[in-house]
């Protein structure tokens, strides 16, 4: 495994410099402080992983154009309400044209309130609790997503994490080549052992480099993409 230096300065090659790759960077916001995050409403956390979820496998213009629309029929993401949906409001929102009318997402969406009720319940707020999590664990933080959530497995927990301004990486098909690469794993499965073996790796090189985890997954990324 090479330095984050090396692979910085391989990201920069192929990124056109320096410059075009901190161009690159500053596209996207820094990670939110814990603090930050904490402040950030329950209602807030299901409504992003409600958009996550409606976007995976799907056109992600056609949720952004329809959003408002998603707000609005499920009255704010409201996590008490939905936790408790009576079947004949599930019904009608079966039926509903504001909204993209897949069944299973749409019973994911209240699934996904009680899994954040329940953690209210435990640690005073959802958001305490996504905003505490150590980050040097993601892995354990995605595995929480898997299990008691409802389709947050997969980049959808983890890129709803990213929207949520969580430091944290995604593991897109760039970030895994470059992980392979660079000898961290021997392949693409997402295996207790790789994705232990690549948390390692990402909590080596942010002690290292002193960059957020967010960057230096997009600087993995771009040291594989293509080039400028």
């Amino acid at each position: 495994m090479r330095s984050f230096e090396e692979i910085e300065a391989l990201a920069m090659e192929k990124k056109g410099g320096t410059e075009a790759l901190q161009n690159l960077l500053a596209e996207h916001n820094a990670p939110k402080s814990p603090e930050e995050l904490e402040q950030l409403g329950d209602d807030r956390w299901l409504s992003m992983f409600t958009r996550c979820v409606f976007q995976a496998g799907f056109s992600w213009k056609v949720i952004d154009q329809k959003w408002p629309g998603f707000e609005e029929a499920f009255e704010g993401f409201d996590v008490a309400r939905l936790a408790f949906l009576p079947d004949e409001a599930f019904e009608a929102l079966l039926k509903d044209t504001r909204i993209v009318r897949n069944g299973a997402k749409i019973k994911s969406v209240q699934d996904n309130a009680i899994f954040l009720k329940d953690l209210a319940a435990e640690h005073g707020s959802a958001a305490k609790f996504f905003a505490h999590y150590p980050v040097t664990d993601q892995i354990g933080l995605m595995e929480t997503l898997k299990k008691r959530g409802n389709r947050l497995g997969g980049n959808t927990g983890q890129i709803a994490l990213r929207f949520m301004g969580k430091e944290s990486f995604v593991l897109s098909g760039d970030v895994v080549n470059a992980l392979i690469r660079e000898n961290v794993i021997e392949n693409d499965r997402m295996s207790k052992k790789n994705l232990t073996a690549i948390q390692a790796a990402f909590n080596e090189w942010r002690a290292t480099s002193g960059r957020p985890l967010n960057e230096i997954s997009r600087i993995l990324a771009f040291s594989v993409g293509t080039g400028h």
